[in-house]
């Protein structure tokens, strides 16, 4: 039987609704311990109560922290497989950052709910299950750090939360779901071309994330440029395009050395050099700015963060993201 670790870090698969008020809280006890004596007929599951939080209170460190954690349990206990349950709201992040840094074979999971344990219709549960079925199967060794979300697989590169309420939130918006869990069994019907791999042990960089809009003022990054920024993730308009206004601010962060990382805010596509006018794609590239294949931008900070942690270059960090 496989030897599974459950780590648990909070989030609504992990609170009750009280009746009276409607609120939705951490217990004093995980109700997903209940849960212990269906997980045994699958696999020897240990259970870890690493950090209570709601989803929006983890930050980076807490994710590096949760790393490290799983590097050294695995490496103490030899353990077959992972899986961690965590609140939604900023899953796919953990799941992206736990993915950069994981480099054994071991499946890694992770899962959460939309509806907390009390409630009616609860997915907590059946997601858990289903996550320790994956980790235990032969099928996800070598496939990273994976998101498991009713009865879906999910690479944690591609998975993204959708829907602020539906038990279907997590989605894979370009490519699919890799895998799916059935009453008999667990089945992958695609794999990620390429996978990687980076190796730190801590988070230092300072990275912020904008958006941009029609209209968009250059004293917003006036302003950011002000706060010691080491790097600048720019949701950016349709295929890669800036309104023109921002230019001139653009070209103080490159001629700094302040690499700015851009991603598209659409839902679906990548960024390209297409646009030759001022603040089209073409021109950004030119000036220096970098373009990523397909990440969003809360993964593309994270992996900004991690790649200026390692000491790459700008020509470096323009390779690291356009291969993603």
């Amino acid at each position: 039987m496989k030897e599974i670790l459950v780590i648990h870090t909070g989030g609504t698969i992990a609170m009750s609704e009280d009746k009276e008020t409607g609120k939705v809280i951490p217990g004093d006890v995980n109700p997903l311990h209940e849960t212990y004596a269906l997980l045994s007929q699958i696999a020897k599951v240990t259970m870890d109560d690493f950090l209570n939080l709601p989803s929006p209170h983890i930050t980076p460190e807490h994710m590096i922290s949760l790393s490290n954690y799983i590097h050294r349990k695995v490496k103490e206990n030899s353990f077959d497989g992972v899986v961690i349950t965590h609140g939604t709201d900023t899953l796919e992040e953990t799941a992206y950052l736990l993915d950069l840094l994981h480099g054994d074979e071991i499946p890694v999971i992770v899962t959460g709910a939309m509806r907390s344990s009390n409630e009616l219709g609860s997915d907590g549960p059946h997601n858990l299950i289903t996550s320790v079925r994956t980790a235990a199967s032969d099928e996800a060794k070598g496939k990273g750090v994976l998101v498991v979300f009713n009865d879906e697989i999910h690479a944690a590169k591609n998975a993204t939360k959708t829907h602020t309420s539906n038990i279907a939130t997590f989605q894979s918006p370009q490519s699919g779901p890799i895998g799916i869990v059935t009453k008999r069994g667990v089945f992958f019907h695609h794999n990620l071309v390429h996978r990687e791999h980076y190796e730190t042990i801590g988070l230092s960089k300072n990275v912020v994330l904008l958006k941009a809009y029609a209209g968009m003022q250059k004293d917003l990054l006036q302003a950011v440029r002000t706060m010691n920024l080491d790097g600048l993730v720019i949701e950016a308009l349709g295929q890669g395009n800036l309104p023109p206004a921002l230019m001139e601010e653009i070209n103080h962060f490159i001629q700094n050395q302040i690499p700015i990382v851009m991603v598209s805010r659409c839902f679906n596509g990548i960024v390209q050099d297409i646009y030759s006018y001022d603040g089209g794609g073409r021109k950004l590239k030119e000036s220096g700015v970098i373009l990523t294949n397909g990440l969003n931008g809360p993964k593309a900070r994270l992996k900004l963060m991690v790649t200026l942690e390692m000491g790459l270059n700008m020509e470096q960090l323009s390779e690291a993201f356009s291969s993603n």
